[in-house]
């Protein structure tokens, strides 16, 4: 790695272990994404008192359920996987139809709600932090996220170690570490979500292009990071 990514590596792995030392319980949400794994690797090769948790929403590609395996065969260990409540999912379907996240914008926040936010919420609770793989560069709505915020909707501290890492940074530590990855990211997609929602990009597109590409004039965001109204979330930055 180059001297300046082993830098960022060192801040990175400073910012998780004061994380577990001064704020726990604290819980990772891993998407399976690239910089997740970035995560991902620096807790489990530190072995830092930090759970990791990764949403299952009943839709996901299965190149993405596969990195499941390959992570407890290269860490030996298990993410905790969570699911969406069946009975909300059925009623959703019942009265809507399984794809009608397509209709309209409503009804695909309505859907991430049920499939991301309220399994999100019952990992959160009772944690005093959560930490993220977000990154400025995701989209211009992340231009100004900051390292470190409270989080208002959740109630807790919200950490962005990789908030100005680029995505060559990612790549790199990555490669350099042969950490494992999704295989869809060799076929074209630079970010991957739920499987009826995400496309690969071509060149000039940006990275977030390929998720719900059908919306022309919404926030390229599921919910997690923003309020219910699909805004984005307005959180405290603290130092």
């Amino acid at each position: 790695m180059s001297r300046d990514l082993e830098s960022r590596v060192t801040q990175l792995k400073d910012v998780l272990a004061a994380v577990a030392d001064k704020h726990a319980p604290a819980v990772f949400s891993s998407s399976l994404s690239a910089e997740d794994m970035v995560i991902t690797d620096a807790i489990l090769t530190a072995q830092f008192d930090i759970g990791i948790f990764t949403i299952d929403t009943g839709r996901l590609h299965g190149d993405t359920l596969d990195l499941l395996e390959k992570i407890r065969r290269y860490y030996h260990h298990h993410l905790n996987v969570v699911t969406p409540d069946v009975n909300a999912l059925a009623q959703y379907e019942s009265r809507s139809g399984r794809n009608a996240f397509y209709k309209s914008a409503e009804l695909r926040r309505e859907c991430c709600q049920i499939r991301k936010v309220e399994p999100l919420k019952r990992l959160l609770k009772g944690k005093r932090a959560w930490i993220t793989g977000l990154r400025r560069e995701h989209s211009t709505g992340r231009a100004a996220l900051p390292a470190r915020e409270f989080d208002d909707t959740y109630l807790l501290l919200k950490f962005n170690p990789l908030a100005d890492w680029t995505e060559d940074e990612v790549w790199e530590y990555l490669h350099a570490r042969s950490v494992p990855y999704n295989d869809l990211y060799e076929q074209g997609y630079r970010s991957i979500g739920c499987a009826p929602c995400t496309r690969p990009v071509v060149a000039g597109e940006d990275i977030r292009a390929g998720r719900w590409w059908w919306e022309q004039d919404h926030g390229k965001e599921c919910g997690l990071h923003v309020r219910e109204d699909g805004r984005l979330a307005r959180a405290r930055e603290v130092a």
